[in-house]
């Protein structure tokens, strides 16, 4: 029975021409985009949903019947415990579906259906996209990681030589280094902080970066969460400091959307950027940029467009050929991460950290990187073993327990990074506590 692939207000849709007619009718419902890439799941997550509606949208942390089930929507090894979805975070099934069926569809006559049918997608991807960032969709690009997305308003905002970017050595290697080449190719000037983290007052973080604003300051790089530690920064407080002395603010959001709920122009921030590939666990190399629609046109475009310094947030997806099936598949990513609810994932992640955290933190020679204040910290934890390194703990758990983490040692900055995701269950974190505890 030959696909075919229909657009349908604000859903793409490939679907059998027998099943149209009614595929037609669900695709105004929630469950639109997850009904064509796997019914089945569809049918399940929306009995799952009912059933937990009573707790609220941030309930149900601790309900295993859900979160087994969410768990079995994963391909998970049974061989090893992955406890680095920081770094990047495995797909749902529903989602490799969904991109293997755009690959597929996408071969039959690549540069007819990319070009002409899968590339008509786009549009109600960015609105699906804005929702979740609680902003206009013509505030919203898309493109392949952070990186990109933080490269492209670092090279393309109108700085001269003398102008002030201020950051932190903690910010990510890449984003420190697309500062250093704007240093050495325009001579603007970097002011650098040296957090000593974890800092748990959110007003001494506030200081020290008003501190180093001056009247040359331009820019201020804030990272909303420091991936090497998991300490989220008030970049709120820190926002409206520099905004009372015109200075614009762009915000690293790599690790953040879709971690814990908010929305993105609740943070103030002129520019902003995200990974999907991490928590909203889309296709490998998928991500977004967010720029407030008044600065769009301060921002030159990163590659060739024709009209570069224009206010289409559009000028910075001309990427040329690129992964078709993969971008549409971001579709199948959020509307899974609609199914379990922002606040409701965010319950269950601070559950999560929160379980194992607090059976070791009292022990002996255990410290953390991270605060345990709520709001400054979620699912992300950095933990030290005095006597121990960085590596020789990860080794030890992954070589007796094979639990994968990831040893950090940057700057100040010494411990192993332990995140779990909503997959994860408490048998997992369990093996995590021995494994802690034996090398105490």
């Amino acid at each position: 029975m030959m696909a075919m692939l229909y657009i349908y207000k604000k859903y793409i849709v490939m679907v059998s021409r027998r099943g149209f007619l009614g595929d037609l009718t669900r695709a105004t419902g929630s469950m639109a985009f997850l009904s064509f890439a796997n019914p089945v799941f569809a049918r399940q997550a929306e009995k799952q949903v009912a059933r937990i509606a009573n707790y609220g949208n941030g309930g149900a942390p601790d309900d295993e019947d859900f979160w087994g089930w969410i768990r079995e929507s994963f391909t998970v090894s049974p061989n090893l415990i992955n406890l680095n979805n920081g770094g990047v975070a495995p797909q749902p099934k529903v989602v490799q579906d969904a991109h293997i069926r755009y690959y597929q569809y996408s071969n039959e006559a690549p540069s007819y259906y990319m070009w002409q049918i899968l590339d008509q997608g786009r549009e109600p991807l960015r609105y699906k996209l804005a929702d979740i960032c609680g902003c206009s969709p013509e505030e919203v690009a898309i493109n392949r990681n952070a990186t990109e997305g933080l490269n492209t308003v670092i090279f393309g905002l109108n700085l001269k030589a003398g102008d002030e970017v201020v950051l932190t050595k903690q910010d990510y290697p890449n984003m420190i280094n697309a500062w250093k080449q704007r240093e050495k190719r325009d001579g603007v000037k970097l002011v650098w902080l040296d957090l000593e983290l974890p800092i748990k007052n959110d007003e001494d973080i506030v200081r020290q970066f008003a501190s180093a604003f001056t009247a040359k300051t331009k820019v201020v790089h804030v990272t909303h969460l420091i991936n090497w530690t998991g300490q989220i920064l008030p970049i709120r407080k820190i926002a409206d400091e520099a905004h009372k002395r015109n200075i614009e603010v762009i915000g690293d959001g790599a690790h953040t959307l879709a971690h814990f709920d908010f929305k993105v122009p609740e943070l103030g921030c002129d520019y902003f950027a995200s990974s999907l590939h991490k928590w909203m666990s889309a296709p490998f190399g998928s991500g977004l940029l967010y720029i407030k629609k008044d600065k769009i046109s301060n921002v030159w475009a990163l590659l060739s467009n024709n009209e570069p310094d224009g206010p289409d947030i559009r000028k910075f997806e001309s990427l040329g050929t690129r992964s078709f099936a993969s971008e549409m598949a971001i579709g199948a990513a959020a509307d899974f991460h609609n199914v379990m609810g922002s606040e409701r994932k965010e319950g269950r992640l601070r559950f999560l950290k929160d379980y194992w955290v607090k059976q070791v933190k009292d022990m002996p020679g255990i410290s953390f990187n991270q605060p345990d204040t709520k709001h400054q910290s979620c699912a992300i934890a950095s933990i030290a073993v005095k006597g121990k390194k960085p590596e020789e703990v990860s080794g030890e758990l992954f070589n007796k327990y094979k639990i994968h983490t990831v040893a950090i040692n940057w700057e100040n900055i010494h411990g192993v990074r332990v995140t779990p995701n909503v997959y994860t269950n408490r048998k997992d974190l369990d093996k995590l506590v021995v494994g802690i505890k034996a090398m105490v």
